[in-house]
């Protein structure tokens, strides 16, 4: 009995691949029998039955609501690109325009206030930079090793971070910032060894992890350039 009913199924599994191979190799049987289309009957979980046509009409209207969500969504991409392309070549511009690096620092932290934020900032790693006295810089300088706990907790193996920090990690990175909830972190240079830079919030929901960092990422690789020009590498 049991084999009986496989080979029932193994036959109708054949039927099925033949009828499909000949309607792929026969698509003008749909011409010649185009009342029996409108007669077949297919299954349908709400209405009982639909026609073969309306199946298909419901199936085209399907892929067309798919292919509008697509589209809609690449043009929302498209137009917050377009936003931070536009608002990356205005803080590049005004950073270039800095006469000293207390200016650029200074514009940089501004520009971070229009979007709302509550300041902007860097931290370079002093066994890369000679921020030492007589520079001057030496407020900017972190120590890498010093550092490098919260670079395992925080970014693990990624360039970003986006989340809340706890006390003792802001006291490290920002020790005279007040009220800061949220912020937005990314590594410096080409391979994340020059620094960091930060972004803050007041809004503890501001950043999140699921954010985008293409912005973040644009302005880790430049300020490194910019920044060269006030400080020296080493």
């Amino acid at each position: 009995m049991k084999n009986a009913e496989q080979q029932q199924e193994s036959l109708a599994e054949l039927d099925d691949r033949a009828v499909c191979r000949y309607l792929l190799r026969h698509p003008e049987f749909f011409i010649r029998n185009a009342r029996l289309v409108e007669q077949i009957q297919i299954p349908h979980p709400v209405r009982g039955s639909v026609s073969l046509v309306e199946w298909h009409m419901a199936r085209a209207r399907n892929q067309i609501r798919t292919l509008e969500g697509d589209m809609s969504l690449l043009m929302e991409q498209a137009s917050i690109n377009e936003a931070l392309f536009s608002s990356l070549l205005k803080l590049q511009l005004r950073l270039a325009a800095a006469q000293s690096l207390q200016d650029m620092l200074n514009r940089l932290h501004r520009w971070a206030r229009e979007l709302g934020l509550a300041g902007a900032h860097l931290r370079l790693f002093a066994e890369r930079w000679r921020l030492g006295a007589p520079s001057g810089f030496t407020q900017l300088a972190l120590h890498r090793q010093t550092f490098e706990p919260l670079r395992i907790q925080r970014f693990g193996n990624a360039r970003h971070y986006l989340g809340p920090l706890h006390g003792p990690e802001l006291l490290l990175l920002l020790p005279q910032a007040k009220a800061i909830r949220s912020v937005a972190m990314s590594l410096l240079g080409a391979h994340g060894d020059l620094g960091v830079l930060i972004f803050t919030s007041r809004d503890p929901q501001h950043y999140q992890p699921e954010q985008g960092t293409q912005l973040l990422a644009q302005l880790a690789q430049m300020l490194p350039t910019l920044l060269e020009r006030w400080i020296e590498r080493q």
